[in-house]
């Protein structure tokens, strides 16, 4: 093996090749105002990507991702990218309506008299 081959292997084991930050084009806030915390649910709008939108490789990688609406921290794992490189991209998405972002449902609480229920029944066996 010589030392290129060898370089080109320690490159593929120790991560990507390109800096996190150059995915994004050194920016590190999303230009979108929308709330893109952990648990903002992402999903693709299905509209088609604009000719003079300026999106790159990962940008379509991103849309493929939320073609099923999912939390943003599960976009972000899949794509073994940092959260805060997702958020710029996905606000790059936001901003061309190619994603819509809300907040998670809110988590129901059952009602007292549920609760109830299930405690006598419970009681009864």
């Amino acid at each position: 093996m010589t030392d290129h081959e060898r370089w080109d292997e320690e490159l593929v084991e120790d991560g990507p090749v390109v800096r996190a930050y150059a995915l994004t084009k050194g920016r590190v806030e999303p230009t979108s105002a929308a709330a893109l915390d952990l648990v903002a649910v992402v999903g693709a709008t299905g509209a088609t990507v604009p000719f003079h939108a300026d999106l790159g490789h990962q940008h379509l990688r991103m849309l493929e991702l939320v073609r099923r609406a999912r939390p943003l921290a599960d976009v972000a794992s899949e794509a073994g990218l940092p959260l805060s490189v997702v958020r710029v991209l996905i606000g790059d998405l936001l901003d061309h309506g190619l994603v819509l972002v809300r907040p998670p449902a809110p988590e129901s609480s059952p009602m007292e008299s549920i609760l109830l229920e299930v405690i006598n029944g419970l009681r009864a066996l």
